[in-house]
């Protein structure tokens, strides 16, 4: 096998736990891996635990283990790092017997260092010593995803899909060429395709597009590790690991020109619309006050608030279902009224092509109301229309949409 010299362009190899579950994958993997070092380059590969829920080894089936125990945050991070240490332990061995040189290492190995917010911690420093002397050996670093070590000495994960993040943060620091994400999908597609069977995959798309996909719902990419590539214009890939197929390149905003106003569907489920009534609350100065209030106290349980549209008389806003109970009590102690509406989803429409285009909502109200869906809150930036609709019409709603503005057209 060719020998990568010390020199060679760094690529940082990211495989989902799908791509490493069976023996199978396991060999497609290494095979992927030498493809890179015979191109001359230098791969770090990034792992994901092994497989999906119910999976042995699985994140999901670690914390189920604990499930019946009062959460202790700081050992279930322990606990649901143990999966990705795994998968690099288990990789590192087939890589080897493969005939490449490698070595696993966890994410406090790899240097990687982030904030106290366990469960959902950021990255906020690399110091990827013992990757870089890997490299200048020849040894391919086989790094376990999705964790690090905050500043306090804890182990800490990433959240769902942060192994993406730990891929896209290692390339940054190690000034890789690229970062590839490996899955058991083609690509990015113009929708989820389990909810929309005409959706088909993307060949390019804006890192802009991609964050705010992964931002409003989309889960083939972690939206920490979108940001990033977005933020550090990293040349990012997203491939199948078992087929041939070209994948999707993701492309910086000043070399992309969108080639149509819209370019994908994302969406999310479980959504929790709140309406909050302001109505005894006299004047505009006092409203606003009354709305700070409750933004504050909100934002201080560590409530996100996804759409929200202040009225004359009250706010209106949506939270995923799982902090439902949470803003429930936090607007019970400020003694207000509100009602809440659930079993609600997000569909979001994603393009850098519509900024100041007219006409854009209209369309979609349009599509939407030919398919007999409701529409119950809007909201827009440049690039994004997002609208709640019941959960029940989600899959009609993403067909009249896909197909209103032709997104099944290759461009």
């Amino acid at each position: 096998m060719k020998e990568q010299s010390t020199d060679s362009r760094i690529v940082v190899m990211k495989f989902g736990g799908t791509s490493v579950a069976e023996k199978h994958g396991r060999d497609a993997v290494a095979r992927r891996v030498k493809e890179a070092i015979s191109d001359g380059k230098a791969p770090v590969v990034v792992v994901s635990a092994m497989g999906r829920a119910g999976s042995p080894y699985s994140t999901d089936t670690l914390l189920s283990l604990v499930e019946s125990f009062p959460p202790d945050l700081r050992e279930q991070d322990i606990l649901m790092s143990t999966g990705e240490l795994i998968s690099a332990v288990l990789l590192a061995h087939e890589l080897r017997a493969s005939g490449i040189e490698a070595q696993a290492l966890s994410g406090t190995q790899a240097g990687i260092v982030t904030d106290d917010l366990h469960g959902n911690a950021s990255v906020i420093e690399i110091y990827p010593h013992l990757l870089k002397e890997a490299i200048s050996e020849r040894v391919v670093p086989v790094v376990a995803g999705f964790q690090g070590l905050s500043r306090s000495g804890y182990v800490t994960t990433l959240g769902r899909g942060g192994s993406d993040t730990t891929a896209c943060a290692l390339g940054v620091a190690l000034n890789a060429e690229s970062v590839e994400i490996y899955t058991d999908v083609d690509g990015i597609a113009t929708a989820d395709p389990r909810a929309c069977d005409s959706a088909v995959t993307l060949e390019v798309i804006g890192s802009d597009e991609l964050y705010q996909l992964a931002r409003h719902g989309s889960r083939v990419v972690h939206a920490p590790a979108a940001e990033l590539a977005l933020a550090s214009h990293l040349g990012l890939s997203v491939r199948n690991t078992f087929t041939d197929e070209r994948g999707t390149m993701v492309v910086s905003i000043s070399d992309y020109a969108p080639r149509a106003v819209a370019t994908a569907l994302s969406h999310s489920e479980n959504i929790v619309r709140v309406s909050v009534d302001l109505g005894s609350v006299a004047g505009s100065s006092q409203n606003m006050a009354a709305q700070s209030k409750v933004y504050r106290s909100l934002a201080d349980a560590g409530i996100s608030l996804d759409m929200f549209t202040p009225a004359e008389s009250s706010l209106l806003f949506t939270v995923s279902s799982s902090a439902k109970t949470s803003v429930c009590e936090v607007l019970d102690s400020l003694g207000f009224t509100y009602t809440t509406r659930c079993e609600l989803s997000k569909v979001t429409l994603v393009g850098a092509g519509m900024h100041g285009v007219p006409g854009v909502m209209a369309k979609i109200a349009e599509c939407l109301y030919a398919a007999d869906v409701s529409v119950i809150q809007t909201a827009d930036s440049h690039a994004t229309i997002s609208v709640v609709i019941p959960s029940s019409d989600i899959e009609k709603a993403l067909k009249a949409l896909h197909d209103g503005f032709d997104l099944g057209t290759p461009r």
